[in-house]
């Protein structure tokens, strides 16, 4: 298996695990998390996946920091093409599972774990604060991953573990905080609820994208970066 193979694997493998425990425990709701859990619990995902596959593919686990990597010019996008496949067939096998082992009105009452707009906020916001969460998000992705002055690879997927997290407590009940296409797309395809479903697509892509192109004008210019 040669190297966009096994980032392949390694980005399927992270974000399965990340989006199980992430809508998860969104599904669990009803028995009583709170928005922190469910935020802890996704912040802590993400950081040990980011983690774990840091040094094999980058450790991106989202479509928005691979597409914000292309569009910045530090990935190919034949590659970036790859792992964003990867990553939607490792967010749809987590939908599915979930389909399978969480009681059938838990799973349907919470739409599995799908994000969804909150009463009286309308799709323009919301794209504005997925946009919002996610260059959040991303940004920290470049400072710590993409940016070889940053800290160790390992440790870095704290730090953006923490940045989800935060974004989760602060916009998860108006949009869910998905900051991930991928994150909603699993969820979605397993539950079948598709309802406003742009607004997880255009705002964490064009988060991603405008992050990753101010991170790398302003700070990686002349500097060769750690690209995946």
């Amino acid at each position: 298996m040669d190297g966009t193979g096994r980032a392949a694997v390694a980005e399927l493998v992270a974000t399965f695990a990340f989006v199980l425990v992430a809508a998860g425990a969104a599904t669990t709701a009803g028995f009583g998390l709170d928005l922190t859990g469910v935020a802890l619990a996704s912040g802590l995902a993400l950081a040990a996946m980011v983690s774990v596959a840091a040094r094999r593919s980058g450790g991106m686990v989202n479509p928005a920091v691979a597409v914000g990597l292309w569009i910045a010019g530090r990935l190919s996008g034949p590659r970036a093409a790859v792992l964003v496949l990867a990553q939607i067939l490792g967010a749809v096998a987590a939908g599915y599972l979930l389909r399978y082992v969480v009681p059938g009105t838990a799973f349907d009452v919470a739409a599995g774990g799908t994000p969804a707009l909150a009463s009286g906020v309308a799709s323009g916001k919301g794209i504005v604060v997925e946009a919002a969460a996610t260059f959040v998000l991303v940004f920290a992705w470049f400072g710590t991953l993409a940016d070889p002055r940053g800290p160790p690879s390992r440790a870095a997927g704290l730090t953006v573990g923490l940045v989800l997290a935060a974004g989760i407590m602060a916009f998860g009940p108006y949009t869910g905080a998905a900051a991930n296409p991928a994150r909603w797309f699993g969820p979605a395809l397993a539950s079948g609820v598709w309802s406003d479903w742009f607004v997880w697509v255009v705002g964490p892509l064009a988060g991603g994208v405008i992050a990753a192109a101010l991170y790398a004008a302003a700070f990686l210019r002349g500097v060769e970066p750690d690209t995946p």
